[in-house]
Parts: C-alpha cells; sequence; structure tokens
C-alpha cells in the first residue's frame, strides 16, 4: 500500500484518474518522477495508458513527467531469442526503409532514363539503325550516354533564347521599317516602359519544360518527315525537322511576346464613373 511505502498516514491520490487508495486498495502505485505532494503517487494502470497515448505506439519513445519533465524509466520484460531476432530486424527495416525506399527511386529514374534514350536514338537515326548502332556500342558508354539525352533535352529547354532575340526586335524594330509591313504594329512609339514578369513566377514552367523537351524529339521526326521528306537520311531529315520546328515556334512566340508588351504598354486606366443624380 502507499501509506507503507511512503510511512506516513498522508492521503495517495492519483493524478491521472484522481481516485485514492480507499477508492481502490489492490491498485498497484508507483512514484515515477521527482514531483512531491499529491502529484508524485499514480497507479500503475493509469499511467501505462498515459505513457501509451504519448508515445502513439512507438514503444522506444521517451516520456516525462508532464509535471517535473522527469524522463520515466521504462523497464521491458526480457524477450526470447526469436522475439529478440524478430524486433531487431523490424527495427533494422524500419531504419533501412527509406534509404531503399530513396535508392528505388532514383534507379527507377536512372533506367527510365535510359529506355527513353534507347527509344530516342532509334526514333532519330531510324529503328533498325537505331538498334545497329546501340549493338556495336560499349555498354557502358550506353549506360553513361543514354541516361544524358534526356537530360541534354531539358537543359536544352531551358536555354531561353526568345528573349535574347526578343530584346535585339524591341531595340532595333524601329529602325527596320520593313518589319512594320510583315508584322503591324511592331514599329510604334512605346509611352513607357512596362515591367517584365519574372520567368520564376509562372508556375507551371518546370511542366512546360519537361514535357517540351521529352516530346521535342518526337515533333523534330514528324515535322521532318512533312517538311524534308525527300532527305533519305532519318538523322538529318530529324535534324532539320528540329530546327525548323525551334525557328517557327521561336518566331511565334517572339511575335505573340512583343504583342502583349506592346498591349501592357498602351493600356489606359479610366476615370472613375460618376454617380448619376437621383
Amino acid at each position: 500500500r502507499a501509506e507503507e511505502n511512503l510511512g506516513s498516514t498522508e492521503e495517495t491520490s492519483c493524478w491521472v484518474c484522481f481516485a485514492t487508495d480507499e477508492d481502490d486498495r489492490t491498485a498497484e502505485w508507483v512514484r515515477p518522477c521527482r514531483c512531491r505532494g499529491s502529484t508524485k503517487w499514480v497507479h500503475q494502470a493509469c499511467l501505462q495508458r498515459w505513457v501509451d497515448e504519448k508515445q502513439r505506439g512507438n514503444s522506444t519513445a521517451r516520456v516525462a513527467c508532464p509535471q517535473c519533465n522527469t524522463e520515466y524509466l521504462i523497464v521491458f520484460p526480457k524477450l526470447g531469442p526469436v522475439v529478440y531476432v524478430l524486433d531487431l530486424a523490424d527495427r533494422l527495416i524500419s531504419k533501412a526503409g527509406p534509404f531503399a525506399a530513396a535508392g528505388i527511386m532514383v534507379g527507377s529514374i536512372y533506367w527510365t532514363a535510359v529506355t527513353y534514350g534507347a527509344v530516342t536514338v532509334m526514333q532519330v537515326v531510324g529503328h533498325k539503325e537505331g538498334l545497329d548502332v546501340m549493338e556495336r556500342a560499349d555498354p557502358l558508354f550506353l549506360l553513361i550516354g543514354l541516361p544524358t539525352i534526356p537530360v541534354m533535352l531539358i537543359l536544352g529547354k531551358m536555354i531561353r533564347w526568345e528573349d535574347y532575340v526578343l530584346r535585339l526586335w524591341r531595340k532595333y524594330s524601329n529602325k527596320l521599317q520593313i518589319l512594320s509591313s510583315i508584322f503591324p504594329g511592331i514599329g510604334c512609339p512605346v509611352p513607357r516602359i512596362p515591367a517584365e514578369p519574372s520567368p520564376l513566377a509562372d508556375h507551371v514552367s518546370a511542366t512546360r519544360i519537361l514535357c517540351g523537351a521529352l516530346v521535342f524529339p518526337t515533333i523534330a521526326t514528324i515535322v521532318g518527315k512533312l517538311m524534308f521528306s525527300s532527305v533519305n537520311s532519318n538523322l538529318q531529315r530529324t535534324i532539320l525537322g528540329g530546327i525548323a520546328f525551334v525557328a517557327i515556334k521561336g518566331a511565334f512566340k517572339v511575335y505573340f511576346k512583343q504583342q502583349q508588351y506592346l498591349r501592357q504598354a498602351h493600356r489606359k486606366i479610366l476615370n472613375f464613373p460618376e454617380p448619376e443624380e437621383a
């Protein structure tokens, strides 16, 4: 009993359920921390439930007293050899799980890049020619070279060469009067210089770059077959198709941005309408 352990006649009260020794004489009491007075004793069962709530299923988590911040000394019964081995294996798997998942993810991305590189080679060079090239190539070179194909496409897509052309256009468009007959409105005076939007402000830039880079070989192949069907070499036809697609798309993009620039520069803010008299 609590009084016998304390060597006094003070009433023992559980700080979890607020029951006294008189309420349940068979309950097991424990003094797990440095608290004194009415909060130093607690039912063993009540404290177990309270610790379970704090640990939330993690039996190795540390729990301290909410009053004096003393860490509780939790002792587990000895495990048998089979249970000990299973518990040790479970802990190792829990710790190695995130690293294994990261390795699997990196490996999946790598082999996806290898597969994409191989498909791109066969698409650009030709199915049979591409297979012959990869069969004659060194395996180590393929394992290193094929994944670099999507990487180089993405890096190439990130080069915003249209912005440099657009700057030159805005600087010298008024001197090239021939452009005014082809693209009306580009040579008109600009009353003010509008603020340029930040490229990082576009939340879809990353998705556009990724999708555009990965689809570019297919588009270059299609454009090459449509515009340069007289060229016999698949590689040359695809290269010409890619150059033509980039040039045409860049020209439209430069013109579109310039029109947006002029539209923003010539915008006006209207007067607020006066209320009509009754």
